[in-house]
C-alpha cells in the first residue's frame, strides 16, 4: 500500500459511483487519506447534489462540503459504450464505493461479482438506505426516513416534546464513515490475503450502530428512552446552562467535580442536600437541581464561568452559532478550516479534514470539490485511453469535459 512518510492510501484507486451525501462523504474521507479518487457523473447535471443551494459562484454548497480531494468525469450513461467505459475504470480501480439500486448495478455491468472475476484484488463497498434483502430489501432510503426508523429522532430534542431531526444529514454521514472504516480494513485484509471483498453499510444499520446506552438500555432492561433534551441521559449536572448573558455547557460527572461546581457558583449547600446526595438523586432531581445551580451562575457571564471551571478541572464551554465557529481563534490555529483554489470560485473555503498524523502525511486538501467534468480526459488518458479513443469518447458526446457553460447560476 502506501510507504513510509506518504499518505496512507497513496497508490490507492477508487472509484466513486455515487451521489448526493453517503457515497461521496466516503470517498471524500479515502481522497483525504491520499487515495486517487475518481468520482463519475451522470452528464448533463452531474451528482444530484449539485442542484441544492444556496450556491457559490454558481457551485452547490452541498456538494462542496463533502467533494473535496477527488476529479470528476462527466458520463453519458445511456449507450452501451459509456458503460463500456465504466467497466474498464472499475476493473482498474482498488476500490469501488457505489450506491445504486442492486438491479442497476447488474444491468450496466459494474456488479462485484462480474468484476471480481477479473479483479479479484477488488474492493467492493455499497452504501443503501436499507439493504438488498430482508422486508425493507430495495426500499429506497434518504437521511431522515432514516433517522426516524432508527429511533435516532425519538432521542432528539426537547424533554415531552415531539421527534426531532438532527440538524445535519447524521444518517448519511455516519454511513460514509462506517464504509470508509470497512473499505480500510478491506485493504488491510487484502495486504495478508491478496483478495479483496465487498463491504456493505445502511443509513439505518449505520444509526443503530450508534444507539449507545440508549439501545442498550432497551436491549437490557427493556427501557423505552425518549428526547433528554440537552442534558445528558443518566449524568448530572451534564448539559445547559444559563449565565447572566446566555447559556453553556457544564460537565460534573464525579463527586469531586460535583463539590467543587457548587463551592465556584457560590452554592456550597447544595452539596448536603439530601435531594443531590449522588448521580442518581441528581437525575432524579435534576429540575431542581438546574433551577438552584442557575441562581449561581445568573451573577456572571459564559465566558467567565467557562474560565472558572476549566482552572477547575471541570469541563464546560460556549454554545456556539455558525459565525463563531468559523471566528474561534483556536479552532483556526488548528487548522480545522483551509482555503484551496478552485476552478470557478477561486479562493474556497472549507471545513478541513479532522485525521491528523505526524511523518509527512499532508494536512490539507490536495485538490478543492470539481466542477463537473473537470477532470475528463485527464481521466481516460490516465487510465490508458489512446488520444484516438478519447478523441472518438469526446466526439460522440459519451464523455464531457468541462467547458464553463455549465455553469449557468451566481
Amino acid at each position: 500500500m502506501s510507504e513510509p512518510g506518504k499518505s496512507p492510501l497513496d497508490g490507492i484507486r477508487v472509484l466513486d459511483l455515487t451521489r448526493m451525501a453517503a457515497g461521496p462523504f466516503c470517498a471524500m474521507i479515502l481522497g483525504d487519506m491520499g487515495a486517487n479518487v475518481t468520482k463519475i457523473e451522470p452528464y448533463p447535471k452531474g451528482d444530484l447534489l449539485r442542484g441544492f443551494g444556496p450556491f457559490d459562484h454558481g457551485e452547490g454548497t452541498y456538494f462542496l462540503s463533502i467533494n473535496r480531494n477527488k476529479r470528476s468525469m462527466a458520463l453519458d450513461f445511456r449507450s452501451a459504450e459509456a458503460r463500456a467505459v465504466l467497466r474498464r475504470l472499475a476493473l482498474q480501480a482498488d476500490v469501488v464505493v457505489e450506491n445504486f439500486k442492486p438491479n442497476v448495478v447488474r444491468e450496466i455491468g459494474i456488479d462485484y461479482d462480474s468484476l471480481k472475476e477479473e479483479n479479484p484484488r477488488l474492493v467492493y463497498a455499497s452504501i443503501s438506505g436499507f439493504g438488498a434483502k430482508g422486508p425493507y430489501g430495495g426500499w429506497p432510503g434518504v437521511d431522515q426516513i432514516a433517522q426516524g426508523m432508527s429511533g435516532f429522532m425519538s432521542l432528539t430534542g426537547e424533554r415531552g416534546g415531539g421527534p426531532t431531526r438532527v440538524g445535519i444529514p447524521i444518517g448519511d454521514l455516519t454511513a460514509g464513515m462506517w464504509a470508509s472504516i470497512g473499505i480500510l480494513s478491506a485493504l488491510l485484509r487484502r495486504e495478508l490475503t491478496g483478495k479483496g471483498s465487498r463491504v456493505e453499510t445502511t443509513l439505518v444499520s449505520a444509526l443503530i450502530g450508534l444507539l449507545c446506552v440508549q439501545g442498550q438500555r432497551y436491549l437490557s432492561l427493556g427501557e423505552v428512552a425518549g428526547p433528554p433534551g440537552n442534558d445528558h441521559p443518566v449524568i448530572a449536572p451534564y448539559g445547559v446552562y444559563e449565565a447572566s448573558d446566555g447559556a453553556f455547557n457544564l460537565c460534573a460527572a464525579t463527586t469531586e467535580m460535583w463539590r467543587n461546581l457548587c463551592q465556584i457558583a457560590g452554592r456550597e449547600e447544595l452539596i448536603e442536600d439530601p435531594d443531590f446526595k449522588d448521580n442518581e438523586l441528581r437525575v432524579a432531581n435534576l429540575s431542581r437541581l438546574k433551577q438552584e445551580l442557575n441562581k449561581g451562575f445568573a451573577k456572571d457571564t459564559c465566558q467567565a464561568w467557562t474560565a472558572k471551571l476549566i482552572a477547575a478541572g471541570i469541563p464546560a464551554g460556549p454554545i456556539y452559532k455558525m459565525d463563531q465557529v468559523f471566528r474561534d481563534q483556536h479552532f483556526q490555529s488548528q487548522g480545522y478550516f483551509e482555503e484551496v483554489a478552485h476552478e470557478t470560485i477561486r479562493n474556497l473555503r472549507l471545513v478541513a479534514t479532522p485525521i491528523k498524523r505526524e511523518g509527512g502525511w499532508r494536512e490539507g486538501a490536495d485538490r478543492a470539490p470539481p466542477v463537473l467534468g473537470q477532470h475528463s480526459t485527464e481521466i481516460l488518458r490516465e487510465a490508458g485511453f489512446s488520444d484516438a479513443e478519447v478523441a472518438d469518447l469526446l466526439a460522440k458526446k459519451i464523455v464531457h469535459p468541462f467547458t464553463g457553460e455549465e455553469h449557468v447560476r451566481s
